[in-house]
Formats: C-alpha cells, sequence, structure tokens
C-alpha cells in the first residue's frame, strides 16, 4: 500500500515539513531525492539537470526579475507619497475618503509595482498614522491599507500572473487582459463595502473639511496631473504595448524597467546607491522565486514519476462522476484557499498549480479563465492568518497603539470581499474572457 500511494505520502511528508518550518527550497530538494531513491531509484535523478534547465531557460520568466526591478525602483521613486497625499486630498471630503484614497492608490501603486509587500510598507508608514489622527476606526485603516496592498497580484502587470503563464502555458498578454476587470471589480468592491460602512458608521470613517485637506484649485489640479500623469504614462507604456501586440511581456517590462529609472530621476530621487540598493533587493526576490522554481521542478518530475497525477486525477474523476464538474472547480478552490493560510502565492504556484491545471483543463475548463481564478484566490494568501505576509508588513510599520487583533479583524472583511469577488468571476465568466476575445477578433 505504501508504494501504491507513495506520491500521497510524498505530499504528506512535503506538507508536514513546510508546516513545521522548515525552509521551502530545501524541503522540496530534500523531498524530492528521498523518494526517488525509494521510488524509481537515483538514476532516476539524471533527468533532474535537464528538467531544471528546460524550466530555466524559459524567455518568459526574464519578465520576472524586470517587473521586480520597476517596482522595486518606483518603491523607491516617491510616487507612492505624492499619490497618497493627492488622492487624500482628492476623496478626504468624503466619508470615508481617506479609506477609498488607499484602494485607489493600491490599485495605481498595483498596476505600477506589483511588489506588495513595499505596497503595504509604504502606505501603512503614510496612511495608517493619517486616518488614525482624523479618527479613522483602526480596523478599518489597517484592513484596508492590507487588502489595497495586495492589488498588485492580480492587475497587471503581475508576476503571480507571469508565473501562471508559464505553469499554465496561457500566454501572459492573454492574462495581463484577462486580469484587468476582476482586478477593476475587487476595487469597487472596496469601495462599496468603504462607503455603506461610514453611512450605517459614520464614526468609523469621519470627512475632511475642506481646510484640512488644504485645497486649492488651481494648483491641486496641478498637483493632480503631477501625481497622476507618470504612473499613467508607464501603465500605457507597459501595458499599451502588450494588448497592442507591439511588445511581448518580457520587452514590456524591459520598458517598465527603463521608464522606472526616468520617473525615479524626474523625481530627483535617483543616485548610484539607490540604483545599487534597487538591484541587491531585486536580485535577492528573483533568486528566492528561483530557487523555489528549482525545487519544485524536482518535486514535479518525482511526484510525477510516483503517478501522483494519476492519483489525484482518479480522485477528481470520481468527485466529478458523483457529482459535477463544478464541485470538483469548488473543491480546487477551496483546497487553494486553505492552503493559503500556511504557503505564500509562489509556494502554491509551483507546487500544487502544476498538478492541478491540466485536470482541471482535461474537464473542460478555459485554461485563461481558470487562471484568473487562480490568481484572484492567490490574493487571500497574503491576508489570511496565521502566514499572512501582508498582516507581517503591516505590523512592522503601524503606530503602537495598532495591535495584531486590530489588523487581524480589519481584513476578515476584506478577504471575505475577494472571496465574493471569486464567485462573481466564476458565476460571470465574460468578466475574464471578454476583453482578451474582443483584442484578438480586432
Amino acid at each position: 500500500m505504501f508504494e501504491e500511494y507513495m506520491a500521497g505520502w510524498m505530499f504528506l511528508a512535503l506538507s508536514i515539513l513546510l508546516m513545521v518550518g522548515f525552509p521551502v527550497t530545501f524541503t522540496l530538494l530534500g523531498v524530492s531525492l528521498f523518494f526517488a531513491w525509494l521510488g524509481p531509484g537515483v538514476e532516476f535523478l539524471d533527468l533532474m539537470p535537464m528538467r531544471i534547465w528546460g524550466v530555466m531557460d524559459n524567455v518568459v520568466l526574464i519578465a520576472v526579475p524586470l517587473f521586480i526591478f520597476m517596482g522595486v525602483t518606483l518603491e523607491r521613486s516617491g510616487m507612492a507619497e505624492e499619490l497618497l497625499e493627492t488622492m487624500g486630498m482628492l476623496f478626504g471630503r468624503l466619508r470615508g475618503g481617506l479609506a477609498i484614497s488607499v484602494v485607489a492608490v493600491g490599485a495605481l501603486l498595483g498596476a505600477s509595482t506589483g511588489i506588495v509587500g513595499a505596497t503595504v510598507v509604504t502606505m501603512g508608514l503614510l496612511s495608517v498614522p493619517t486616518m488614525l489622527r482624523y479618527g479613522y476606526d483602526k480596523r478599518l485603516a489597517t484592513g484596508t491599507v492590507a487588502a489595497s496592498g495586495t492589488l498588485g497580484q492580480i492587475i497587471p502587470p503581475s508576476v503571480v500572473l507571469v508565473l501562471l503563464g508559464t505553469i499554465v502555458q496561457v500566454p501572459v498578454g492573454d492574462l495581463f487582459m484577462g486580469a484587468v476587470f476582476p482586478g477593476l471589480l475587487l476595487c469597487g468592491l472596496y469601495t462599496v463595502y468603504i462607503l455603506v460602512l461610514v453611512w450605517f458608521r459614520p464614526h468609523m470613517g469621519p470627512a475632511l473639511s475642506l481646510d484640512d485637506a488644504g485645497l486649492d484649485r488651481r494648483q491641486f489640479l496641478i498637483r493632480v496631473s503631477r501625481a497622476l500623469v507618470p504612473p499613467m504614462v508607464l501603465m500605457l507604456a507597459v501595458l499599451g504595448s502588450i494588448f497592442a501586440g507591439v511588445a511581448s511581456p518580457t520587452e514590456a517590462a524591459a520598458v517598465g524597467a527603463v521608464g522606472a529609472v526616468g520617473l525615479t530621476a524626474l523625481n530627483h530621487k535617483f543616485s548610484w546607491r539607490m540604483l545599487q540598493e534597487v538591484m541587491t533587493t531585486t536580485t535577492r526576490l528573483t533568486c528566492m522565486v528561483f530557487i523555489i522554481l528549482v525545487g519544485a521542478a524536482a518535486f514535479g518530475l518525482v511526484f510525477r514519476e510516483l503517478d501522483g497525477d494519476d492519483l489525484v486525477r482518479q480522485f477528481l474523476m470520481w468527485v466529478a462522476e458523483h457529482y459535477s464538474k463544478w464541485t470538483v472547480l469548488a473543491i480546487v478552490m477551496g483546497l487553494i484557499f486553505l492552503v493559503g493560510f500556511l504557503l505564500d502565492f509562489i509556494e502554491i504556484c509551483f507546487i500544487h498549480v502544476p498538478v492541478l491545471a491540466p485536470i482541471m483543463v482535461e474537464f473542460g475548463f478555459d485554461p485563461l479563465w481558470f487562471s484568473i481564478l487562480l490568481a484572484v484566490n492567490l490574493q487571500t494568501s497574503f491576508l489570511t492568518p496565521p502566514f499572512g505576509f501582508s498582516l507581517f508588513y503591516l505590523k512592522a510599520v503601524t503606530p503602537p497603539g495598532v495591535t495584531s487583533g486590530d489588523i487581524y479583524r480589519g481584513i476578515i472583511p476584506f478577504v471575505l470581499l475577494q472571496v465574493l469577488g471569486l464567485g462573481i468571476c466564476i458565476f460571470w465568466p465574460e468578466l475574464i474572457t471578454w476583453l482578451p476575445q474582443v483584442m484578438y477578433t480586432k
């Protein structure tokens, strides 16, 4: 029985070791080597270098370090601070206006940087103290910042979409187009929730007076233009070139990297020291992504050799026969959501998606649609305790009066809104598929 279900034992061993706290990469490689020795034998490991090289030779993955470089550079450019101040002035006179401005800035930064940690830390440092000073509820302030900071995972250009595209074998440009409306949907759900909440509980998000906002009509228009035009131009340069078919995602990522350096220079924040720090951070983040990718490639190779794919396929086929393929989709989405409590999106992409995605395509689900559902679902992994990274980032920069309990209670409504957004995307697939179809029919 052990040999028949060795793939299941392999996955169980991996899950236990990860939950205990062992490093992801070494766990993936160690478990793979051990079960390869138990199962097909050490000769089988001769295939592993070829498998790893095949993954690393993927040209599309060059976009990952380029998008990371673009995001880290923009985080140092001062653009986020200017956006937050300007949007706060624009929406501050509304109830909950500061929270709405955080959602707007989160969307803009997500479309410009896509780096969750940098976005959450920047908005947490600047927005949370300001909202608390004007009487905002701690839960609303922290929940809005944490949730808005994760929008970069679904709003293109997004690193997670690049990874999903290479794993599920869907063109990354199609994923970028398919993710536009789901990203806007989440922004809309967040905004509607804030407006409804402060309508019934005005004390949770009081409006600022005109004097407090410091508005001057002529200067304000100039400031809005100065804050919005640069990131919008960068977004159009990156996404517009992809959507128009002028550039591949990798080429567009290079354009974005150069554009980010240019914006930093325009804001007088460029220096050789800054560039060195950005390149160091980019190298570290890229190495983290790719070393996990190497471990996941080894794990996937051994898992398939042990007939792990067949084991999962047989279970899901049994579910489909006794219930329906939509029950299978619900089980898969529920599994990804639950695993998100323990693992981050990179680990889920490399461990679970390669196993589940081909099977879901066999059931007749559109791979583009399914990939975007995964991306929306993976956003929750940043907000769900105990290992929600947005929660850690935010707690590290919030004032002393804000407790972890405030942050955890604050993110609950936004996690539910993300699940609601996922449900809307499931029941209304045109939200994902319409834009790619329109772009291809032109």
